[in-house]
């Protein structure tokens, strides 16, 4: 009995000590830092905690694991045609001398972060319009059509979606589905994908044992939040909108129907998380990149994007550093759309040093959340950002869940990214570039439109308005999700 409470103590002080070496050698700042090693001295659920919420994974051996077979299978199967029309970088030189920096930063920091030329799309800011595109596509794919949600519900959306699906793949279309098998998707019972299954659609959890242990335990926590849709390489989705009613018949969002070059810069990004999760190809790589990529009819034609994909295990936070890097460099002003606010320090002094020095800066939020304890946490940064002169709107009416950002006249961000830790740093994201000035006007004018219905708010107000426990509460919340 002595010998097995010396062995358990010996367990637990070996665990201990390797948490504490992890936590400090880790990329963390010192606050987050401290946050852990506090936390962690809460008996055997503090290092299990630690272990689902706390790892930062952004190291090489990580990222080989996951992404290793995807790259084998490029090297080994991508001819020299398809490189050259999908991966060449021809288009950065033509990005505008100031923004070019930004276009060249993201590009080092990854392969796939190429400036493409040629592209045709949409802005979709309505579920009607994103469904009625989606289904017309949907129906007319000939080949495949690879499907990659946060969400996907067992709703009238989704089960409409998921019938046309089931359709294609009876009529022999190959239809694959990435499945987020965690967070808000839970409730949904495994019957509803495993009837998708039994109809011939390809369905892999994003989450799974069968993985590995360190996969498993890593995804627990980092969820795969990207909103891709593929049909047959030519016409692809990506932006704020899941699949369900919310999304169709509800609530403010931003999307885009694309089609052009840019559309394999998706279909790569999808092929390489269905290989993380086991998936595999039935055909040859490029049957899945077909080199005629005419674009269809769209009001924004032969345009300049460059589609960023961002993960925890990717050496260099994408997302967050572009961010930062548009908020020190914009001249004019800067205007943002998110539904959660939860910045990192980094971001958070980017955009009040903006204001500071003169720039326009402007955030819009909804006045009412759709996450419980998520509105009084975005309120937790009003204050200083007020203080240093940042703008913030709370947008009444229908929940607004857009994530854009346009500055200067020139740069327009759509994507799937919140501004908040877990985008910057935990979850799968994709965010589309585009540097053109007739899109930036028009996502200019869809932000101000959107201010119709909110109201700014007013820093002594808001000062006067804020009771003790209300404000500590806030401060508190903040504290904790920044740091899990």
């Amino acid at each position: 009995m002595v010998l097995i409470k010396i062995c358990a103590a010996a367990f637990w002080t070996a665990l201990y000590l390797g948490v504490v070496y992890q936590i400090l050698v880790s990329n963390k700042n010192w606050e987050s830092k401290l946050f852990w090693l506090l936390f962690i001295q809460v008996p055997v659920a503090g290092p299990v905690i630690y272990a689902l919420a706390g790892v930062d994974y952004r190291r090489e051996a990580v990222r080989k694991r996951l992404h290793a077979h995807t790259l084998e299978l490029f090297q080994r199967e991508s001819p020299p045609e398809m490189q050259e029309a999908f991966f060449s970088d021809k288009g950065l030189d033509r990005v505008n001398e100031f923004f070019r920096p930004l276009a060249r930063m993201l590009r080092n920091m990854g392969e796939g972060n190429k400036v493409y030329e040629g592209t045709s799309f949409e802005i979709i800011t309505s579920g009607l319009r994103k469904r009625e595109l989606l289904i017309q596509d949907l129906r007319s794919a000939q080949k495949f059509i690879h499907i990659e949600y946060f969400k996907f519900g067992a709703d009238k959306a989704g089960r409409e979606i998921r019938q046309i699906l089931m359709e294609k793949a009876a009529q022999g279309v190959e239809v694959r589905y990435i499945r987020n098998n965690l967070s808000n998707n839970i409730s949904i019972r495994d019957k509803y994908f495993r009837e998708m299954e039994a109809a011939g659609i390809e369905v892999k959890r994003y989450t799974h044992i069968r993985y590995g242990l360190r996969t498993f335990i890593m995804r627990i926590n980092h969820q795969q939040h990207r909103k891709i849709v593929v049909v047959d390489g030519k016409v692809a989705y990506t932006g704020g909108m899941n699949l369900n009613d919310n999304y169709f018949y509800r609530w403010r969002d931003t999307h885009l129907r694309i089609s052009g070059p840019v559309v394999a810069r998706l279909q790569a990004s999808f092929i390489d998380t269905w290989c993380s999760c086991k998936g595999s190809l039935t055909r040859p790589l490029s049957w899945y990149f077909p080199l005629d990529l005419s674009t269809s009819p769209a009001p924004y034609q032969d345009k300049l994007m460059q589609v960023i994909t961002d993960a925890a295990e990717f050496p260099w936070p994408a997302t967050q550093l572009s961010y930062e890097w548009i908020l020190h460099n914009a001249r004019k002003y800067v205007y943002l759309q998110t539904p959660y606010f939860m910045p990192p320090d980094g971001f958070l002094e980017a955009l009040k040093s903006a204001a500071l020095r003169g720039v326009d800066v402007r955030v819009m939020l909804p006045r009412k959340v759709d996450t419980p304890l998520i509105g009084p946490t975005n309120r937790a940064y009003y204050e200083e950002c007020l203080a240093a002169g940042v703008k913030l709107y709370e947008r009444d009416g229908s929940f607004i869940h857009s994530k854009t950002l346009v500055a200067d006249d020139y740069l327009t961000i759509i994507g799937a990214s919140n501004l908040d830790v877990r985008s910057f740093s935990l979850n799968s994201e994709v965010n589309s570039l585009v540097y053109d000035g007739e899109t930036a006007q028009a996502c200019k004018d869809s932000f101000l439109k959107d201010n119709a219905e909110a109201t700014e708010l007013d820093l002594h107000h808001w000062q006067s308005s804020r009771g003790f426990w209300t404000d500590l509460g806030s401060r508190a919340l903040r504290l904790l999700y920044k740091n899990l």
